[in-house]
């Protein structure tokens, strides 16, 4: 789906910025260790990386940063790139006016995360590719999303001819804008105050929820796999059956419809519209594992072997297509277009290929379950998926038409992204634990994967994750996170007490580098003047990593860690009173029973 797009500019003033001819660095992404960053390494584009040297550079410059972030597996980050970034007349623009930087948003989650919100700030929207103008002071000042190569081309235009007459009072504003420190307000929550929590929480789930079809928004429809999480919990723990009602509806809609692969296995990312039928086609490493886990619970909750039978095949999909079985670690997605750049073309099917696989009898039925008598996409063609519901005896008919097109074409033509990141590798020996009793697959994957997410830690740090043999450094919050509750989940199923020690250290380092005084951060260090520490992290396309942290530190059973979970289990957030949906992970832990760990 194309992304609105808005262009803001800050007009008020202060002093000094003189801009001085330079000649950029040549291109530095040829040969990164990320695939998004290697795949602009031929760009006519002098991109540089996010680092200290880049800023002296703007510094010594004068000119605007334009730091453009994506990621692998998006569609309009690909689309973008072929229209834009391998334009010569926008590359030779960037190239004379601007310092241009590359970023793998999976790589830099802290800085995308500002940016992020800078975005929804300034145009209320959010999404890749994310192209900021930042100040060589590091403060952002202006944003746009995706925009057509003549579009864009007049915003570089625009916003260089404002920076080249006033940037002393552009760079001005952006700096009185940016958020400041603030004390951070420390008073552990009574009752009464976590109960309002957790009704404001379900209010607003009344709000946002669908009652027709299941799931979130009106418009696109994500998993949100956090929020269901803490109600498939409270239902556990308070069974209503209009609550259940609704949760299955929800896990229907997402497991029958075309959010799901029911050919190959696996969740895309989201769909783009709110009858679960047009994906996105990427397929995420942590939507994947989040998915596997939530139908895991929900079968044990519900008494449902269906949901079981669903992570199953969303486990077998990521052992199948994002599994390197060299290093026991697993990859981070797979891309939403095929090899040719098609966006889709891997999953979708023509009617001409349906006949020429399916019986008449199997096409009669597939022609009511699949609803071929019309196509959603602009090709005309159609992608399978349960769009009706499925009678009894059409139920072995329609299952052995997925087995059939699976056969007729056995592998997915599309691009993956190999980067093997500690945090989400993390997200998935949860997964993988928790259904070790299921499959000596899964069994095997866990203890593999176990071995991968050890070798990660060395001389007391941890790293960010590697690319083949190549060492990604510097990891974040969620890796630290992320990667002690895998570690837990692992030591549970296995008794497995060097797993334990080792999330404990990770627990331990990652409340040291990454909470503080003023609250949570994201990573290290930022070189975004604008970032400032949180007293709670939200959840979003992945959980809280500061909720997953303070948890796993109670799960411990260690002294010190419980009192540092405990300490910043008071920290106040303005922005969870104000929208209590985006925080699930946290609104369950102050309501000790809810803890969805």
């Amino acid at each position: 789906m194309q992304l609105i797009v808005q262009v803001v500019l800050f007009l008020f003033a202060i002093d000094g910025f003189a801009c001085a001819s330079i000649v950029l660095p040549d291109n530095k992404l040829a040969g990164s260790p990320s695939p998004y960053l290697a795949m602009h390494g031929k760009d006519a584009i002098n991109w540089q990386t996010w680092s200290p040297e880049t800023f002296d550079l703007a510094k010594r410059s004068g000119r605007l940063l334009f730091v453009s972030v994506g990621y692998y597996a998006c569609h309009w980050c690909h689309v973008m790139h072929r229209e834009s970034y391998e334009n010569p007349q926008i590359a030779a623009y960037l190239n004379a006016h601007f310092i241009p930087v590359k970023v793998d948003r999976e790589l830099n989650t802290g800085l995308d995360d500002e940016l992020q919100r800078f975005t929804a700030n300034v145009i209320h929207q959010g999404g890749w590719p994310l192209n900021a103008f930042v100040t060589p002071e590091g403060y952002p000042l202006s944003v746009v999303l995706y925009q057509r190569p003549e579009d864009f081309l007049k915003t570089l235009n625009r916003i260089e001819g404002r920076w080249s007459t006033e940037a002393e009072k552009l760079a001005s504003l952006a700096r009185v804008a940016a958020p400041h420190p603030a004390p951070l307000s420390i008073a552990q929550y009574d009752q009464g105050e976590r109960e309002a929590l957790l009704k404001s929480f379900l209010d607003s789930v009344q709000v946002e929820a669908d009652p027709l079809l299941g799931g979130f928004g009106e418009v696109s429809k994500f998993p949100h796999v956090p929020q269901l999480n803490l109600l498939l919990t409270i239902q556990t723990k308070l069974p209503d059956p209009k609550s259940e009602a609704w949760l299955r509806l929800s896990l229907n809609s997402m497991a029958d419809r075309a959010l799901r692969d029911h050919i190959y296995g696996g969740f895309f990312r989201y769909t783009t519209d709110p009858g679960w039928s047009v994906p996105h086609f990427e397929k995420m490493l942590y939507d994947n594992t989040q998915l596997a886990v939530l139908y895991l619970r929900a079968a044990e909750v519900f008494n449902e072997p269906r949901y079981q039978d669903v992570a199953r095949t969303t486990l077998d999909f990521m052992l199948t297509v994002l599994h390197d079985s060299s290093s026991g670690g697993f990859y981070s997605s797979t891309s939403a277009v095929d090899n040719q750049g098609r966006e889709g073309a891997a999953y979708l099917w023509s009617d001409e290929s349906l006949k020429a696989v399916l019986s008449p009898e199997e096409l009669k039925v597939a022609r009511k379950v699949w609803q071929l008598d019309h196509s959603p996409f602009d090709t005309g063609d159609h992608l399978p998926a349960d769009y009706e519901q499925v009678k009894g005896d059409e139920r072995e008919v329609i299952s052995n038409s997925y087995r059939k097109l699976r056969a007729a074409r056995p592998n997915i033509d599309v691009p993956v992204d190999k980067k093997m990141l500690t945090g989400l590798n993390g997200m998935a020996l949860s997964a993988f634990s928790r259904a070790a009793g299921l499959d000596d697959r899964y069994r095997k994957a866990a203890i593999e994967l176990y071995q991968f997410l050890a070798s990660q830690w060395r001389n007391g740090r941890l790293r960010k994750g590697q690319f083949g043999n190549q060492i990604l450094p510097d990891a974040e919050l969620e890796d630290y996170a992320y990667g002690a509750r895998g570690l837990l989940d692992f030591a549970k199923a296995f008794k497995n007490q060097r797993a334990e020690s080792l999330a404990r250290q990770w627990a331990k380092q990652g409340w040291k580098i990454f909470s503080g005084l003023s609250g949570w951060k994201r990573d290290k260090a930022s070189l975004l003047k604008s970032t400032q520490p949180g007293a709670v992290l939200e959840d979003g396309v992945i959980p809280s990593p500061s909720a997953v942290l303070i948890a796993v530190s109670l799960r411990l059973n260690n002294p010190e860690l419980a009192k540092k979970a405990q300490r910043a289990l008071g920290w106040r957030s303005e922005a969870m009173q104000r929208d209590p949906f985006a925080y699930p992970g946290q609104i369950g832990l102050l309501n000790g029973r809810f803890n969805l760990d």
